[in-house]
This record gives C-alpha cells, sequence and structure tokens, in this order.
C-alpha cells in the first residue's frame, strides 16, 4: 500500500496526487512538490489515503517539504511578479499583432519558469512572440492555449441564474454537457437560455440530466405513438417532464393527458444528430 495525498495549485482547482513519503499532513496545509512545470506550491485537499500500488496509473512524485516561511513570502512574491509580468506580455503582443486574448500569468515557486494562458480561435503562430518573451523575461516561457471553458474559470462572473459561475465556484473538473441533453430536458434553444459566460452549454445543464433520463425512459416521448381512453393509436406531439403531462393528436385535436393514463404502442425512432453530442451551443439547430 502506498500513502498519497490530493493537492490542488489554484482555488477550486483539479485534485493531484502526489506520495506522501513520511509527511504527516492535514487539510489546508502547504507544500512543495515538483510537477512537469517545475517547483510550485500546493494545498492539501484530500487527505492521506492508502491506495493498492497496483491501482496506480503511473508513479506518483513524492512531496518535497512542507512549505517554509520563505517559501509563502516567495508564492506571494510570485503573485506580484505574475500580474506585471501580464501586462508586459499583452504590450508584446499587441505588438506583433497576434490574435489571442491573454488571460492570467504564473511563475513556478522557483521562478525557472513564466506560463501564460490565452484564448485564441485557431492555432497562433507565436515564435517570434517567444523569442522577444525570452529576452524580457530571461527564463523559459510556456504558451498555454486552453479552452472557452477553462477560460471562464480564470475570469470568473455572474451566470445567468445571478450565481457565481460553477466552474468558479465548486466545478473542479469539467463534465460532459451535449446538445442533446438540452434537448431532451425541453429547454428553450437559444443562446440567451442555454450558454454561459463561455459561450459554450451550461455546466449546470448536466446536474439534472440523469434526472431527466429516469423520466424519459417510463414516459412516453414526442413521435411516439400511445394508445389512450379516446385514441387507439395517437402521437404523440408534447411532453410537461416535471408535471408529467402529454399532449396528442387525435384527427387534428390536440388532447391532453396524465402520463399513466397512456399505453405506449410504438417508440419514436431518431438516430442522433453528431452536432448534439457537442458542448457547441446550437439555436434551433443552428449553430451560433
Amino acid at each position: 500500500m502506498k500513502k498519497v495525498v490530493g493537492i490542488d495549485f489554484k482555488e477550486v482547482g483539479k485534485i493531484y496526487w502526489f506520495d506522501v513519503g513520511n509527511f504527516k499532513l492535514k487539510a489546508n496545509d502547504k507544500v512543495v512538490v515538483e510537477t512537469i512545470r517545475g517547483l510550485e506550491l500546493g494545498t492539501v485537499v484530500q487527505e492521506i489515503l492508502e491506495v493498492a500500488e497496483c491501482e496506480l496509473e503511473h508513479e506518483l512524485k513524492p512531496v518535497i517539504r512542507v512549505a517554509t516561511k520563505n517559501d509563502l513570502k516567495a508564492y506571494e512574491d510570485n503573485l506580484e511578479r505574475a500580474q506585471s509580468a501580464l501586462k508586459i506580455c499583452k504590450k508584446i503582443v499587441k505588438q506583433h499583432k497576434l490574435e489571442m486574448k491573454l488571460l492570467e500569468c504564473e511563475y513556478t515557486l522557483d521562478r525557472q519558469k513564466i506560463i501564460f494562458y490565452y484564448n485564441a480561435d485557431g492555432r497562433v503562430d507565436f515564435r517570434e512572440l517567444l523569442k522577444d518573451l525570452a529576452s524580457e523575461f530571461k527564463t523559459r516561457i510556456e504558451l498555454r492555449q486552453i479552452g472557452p471553458r477553462e477560460g471562464a474559470k480564470f475570469i470568473g462572473g455572474l451566470g445567468p441564474c445571478g450565481r457565481e459561475c460553477c466552474c468558479v465556484k465548486h466545478l473542479r473538473e469539467f463534465d460532459l454537457v451535449t446538445m442533446k441533453m438540452a434537448k431532451e430536458q425541453g429547454m428553450t434553444l437559444n443562446a440567451s437560455k442555454v450558454a454561459g459566460l463561455c459561450g459554450k452549454l451550461m455546466c449546470c445543464i448536466g446536474y439534472e440530466s440523469s434526472f431527466y433520463e429516469e423520466i424519459r425512459n417510463r414516459m412516453p416521448l414526442v413521435g411516439d405513438l400511445v394508445r389512450t381512453p379516446n385514441c387507439e393509436v395517437c402521437k404523440v406531439v408534447g411532453v410537461d417532464y416535471l408535471r408529467e403531462i402529454i399532449k396528442t393528436s387525435n384527427e387534428d385535436k390536440i388532447e391532453v393527458w396524465q402520463a399513466n393514463e397512456l399505453e405506449k404502442v410504438e417508440s419514436y425512432k431518431q438516430e442522433d444528430n453528431p452536432n448534439d453530442l457537442t458542448d457547441d451551443v446550437i439555436e434551433n439547430g443552428i449553430d451560433s
């Protein structure tokens, strides 16, 4: 068995696992670890667990030390340096007329590397930019392109519900959200209703997906043929999932029933649209 500990590097960030060694750590302890980027200061968010070595996907890096006062001071100094570096980088990007939006800058604890995070619609040729940045900062430079969701997590803000974005408040990792989920929940398919600040589908659409899936498994759906008290074979033309009310068409007349009053005769089969399996916002079938 190996003792491991869960550490994050940002508030509500992804949790990474490290070999705890002989350290006795508890939640909120600050520690120094080595990552693929270099030395970093992290926070213990998952206390020590014992895990069978066969369950580990790869060898874990060890916790180097509990953070000292010097480590904490260096971290705070790096935060200030990063703000200044971001401003300088933005000026240099503007000089090169590059189509990229800088979001955040980070120093590794030992200042051996600076990481700049940015958004861009496509690939960016930043070879000349890298040369200028290396000359300016005299250290290794990493330019990391991130997606719209990750970008919104950096910036933050209020969602359409009026509350702080889920990705900032409590989501450590992004789960799959698709247009298919939005359609299955009967949502209005326009950007103002289903898109978050990132321009992608709102993460909260995924929260209720399993609930709607359970309802859909026991109710007739739009397009299904059902037997009603008035009709041997009628077509379902509308469904209210939450109230479990079904609308059927009977000789050009719309009738309304409780779901438990109907008997399904035949299910309507429709192939999935490839666009429905992405997190892109598609308004009424048209990509926005």
